[in-house]
């Protein structure tokens, strides 16, 4: 790509796979992150939304990948593409059992592994669900079915719900009210404010081996404003200015490169 040479780039400073150590700390994502650390402390279901393009994922990546592995069990699925039997199947073996052809045989063998892993081995499984405002019904019953056994006063488990707004009225409903009073935290996750912009631009820039003021101050409200503060939208719309700025020969990013950009980008 001929605009990592002409800016002096390592690689695409906007890229998704962001190692953790290199990613953001916004305000927003401070919270949550806080909120993730209490639920460390007191196992339980916790619930994180938040817009889509907002970093949920991301944010969650980060939280998880400081989980000391001797302690900590994770379980990660996008309940976007799984069905009952998948997601059954495959939280059982996740956690080292053999999925029955009974369900609610299979059901049995997960709380049994996750009563084990924590009471014998001193492991907390850790199961994250992602996009959960797309998962049926019927995946919300499962859950409710799997955390509906005696184990003791204290929960074995860290369960994390991550999804956008809809989530809402879904766990709104009467039969889902089980699932949802058992949720001990929820926040939000917001993008990034105006005053953060800045900082995060020459942040990712920076790590990709340019310490310059690439981005002008009068390209900030212009980002931002296409944006809405979104790092996913961000992310494509900083690349393609940096693109644009290429093509043009300039050096820097402008307003007028911002929305050139933009334009070419259909947002």
């Amino acid at each position: 790509m001929r605009f990592l040479q002409f800016f002096s780039l390592k690689f695409n400073p906007f890229r998704k796979d962001v190692p953790i150590e290199q990613l953001f700390a916004s305000a927003s994502g401070t919270e949550v992150y806080s909120r993730l650390e209490f639920l460390e402390k007191t196992r339980g279901i916790g619930l994180v939304m938040g817009e889509a393009g907002v970093g949920k994922t991301t944010a969650l990546r980060a939280y998880l990948g400081q989980l000391n592995p001797s302690s900590y069990h994770v379980c990660y699925f996008a309940l976007s593409t799984l069905n009952v039997r998948e997601f059954l199947s495959g939280l059982a073996v996740e956690l080292g059992e053999v999925p029955a052809f009974q369900r609610i045989k299979t059901i049995r063998s997960i709380q049994q592994a996750i009563t084990g892993m924590f009471h014998e081995r001193k492991i907390t499984p850790v199961i994250v669900l992602d996009e959960m405002h797309l998962a049926s019904n019927a995946i919300f019953d499962e859950l409710r079915l799997i955390l509906n056994f005696e184990m003791d006063s204290h929960n074995p488990y860290i369960l994390v719900l991550s999804a956008q707004p809809p989530i809402r009225a879904k766990l709104n409903l009467n039969t889902h009210a089980p699932l949802r009073q058992r949720i001990l935290i929820s926040c939000t996750l917001r993008g990034l404010e105006e005053e953060e912009l800045p900082d995060y631009l020459s942040t990712r820039m920076s790590f990709a081996g340019n310490k310059e003021k690439i981005f002008q101050d009068q390209s900030i409200p212009a980002i931002y404003s296409v944006s809405g503060g979104f790092p996913r939208v961000i992310n494509s719309l900083a690349t393609n200015c940096l693109i644009y700025a290429c093509q043009q020969g300039e050096r820097y990013v402008d307003e007028e490169c911002v929305y050139q950009a933009a334009n070419e980008l259909k947002i």
